[in-house]
């Protein structure tokens, strides 16, 4: 039987050849939408585009500072519950990419608690092994948890069946351990096809990537941070969703500060 999908609302999925059902719980869902209105397809998954796309949100903005590189990406992938920026205007999403830790994670949900702010931290399998205290304390603190695959790897290029596992891999084990349902993926390194998308609906998850990012994943040249701080306030813009990386000793020094500045231009956080 051909696979189809359906884009309203996702009842049921194939899986990996260990799991009987993708599941679609929202205890750990959000509220951030695509921005682009679309009208409900029906597609075969094998006959979709396997071509591999690299995503940034560029440097070109609008008049209300709205990265473009993220709003075509909702337009021409919004039919695949993929988002790069949310239509929720009043509010902008923190999300951190959670690869390895470095140190600074509990600094970071101190400020974050401090603050009153949530945010989604995409978690790779090993991530959530190794700390597990860290990962409880996410999740007892309110934020979000999201699915970031089980080994990091580039979502286009796998087979149909390899990227369902790398989804609900990862899906299965927080929710054996962690007794969370995760509905957003971040695909590794902002890679994936018209297909890998598709794949990543069909399990239930929403793509959530971001409309606002900067160089600060790299440990041994780490942003100035007076810098770092007003790009990032300056960045802001409705809907925005800003990709940070928690083992940037910058964004740990800086986070409480970009918060308030964020505030004083009249966005929250959601």
């Amino acid at each position: 039987m051909m696979k189809k999908i359906t884009y309203l609302f996702l009842t049921a999925c194939v899986c990996s050849a260990f799991l009987t059902s993708c599941g679609n719980g929202m205890e750990n869902s959000d509220s951030t939408a695509s921005s682009a209105a679309v009208e409900p397809v029906v597609a075969d998954v094998a006959s979709l585009s396997k071509e591999s796309h690299g995503y940034g949100q560029g440097v070109q903005t609008d008049e209300q500072n709205r990265t473009l590189g993220a709003l075509d990406f909702n337009k021409e992938f919004g039919k695949y519950n993929a988002m790069a920026i949310s239509e929720d205007t009043e509010n902008i999403t923190l999300t951190f990419d959670q690869g390895y830790e470095n140190g600074y994670t509990s600094k970071i949900l101190d400020t974050l608690k401090e603050k009153n702010v949530k945010a989604t931290f995409f978690l790779v399998q090993d991530y959530a092994e190794r700390n597990p205290e860290l990962v409880q304390r996410m999740i007892d603190e309110g934020h979000r948890i999201g699915n970031h695959s089980v080994h990091h790897y580039s979502m286009p290029t796998l087979s149909e069946q390899t990227c369902r596992d790398e989804i609900m891999g990862l899906h299965q084990y927080i929710k054996e351990n962690y007794g969370v349902n995760m509905t957003q993926f971040r695909p590794p390194m902002g890679e994936y096809s018209e297909q890998s998308l598709a794949l990543t609906d069909e399990c239930g998850y929403k793509t959530v990537l971001w409309s606002f990012a900067y160089a600060d994943w790299n440990v041994d040249d780490q942003p100035e941070p007076s810098g770092a701080l007003d790009k990032l306030i300056s960045a802001a813009h409705p809907g925005a969703v800003y990709l940070l990386h928690s083992v940037s000793s910058t964004n740990a020094q800086i986070l409480g500060d970009m918060i308030d500045g964020i505030r004083a231009k009249g966005f929250e956080f959601n």
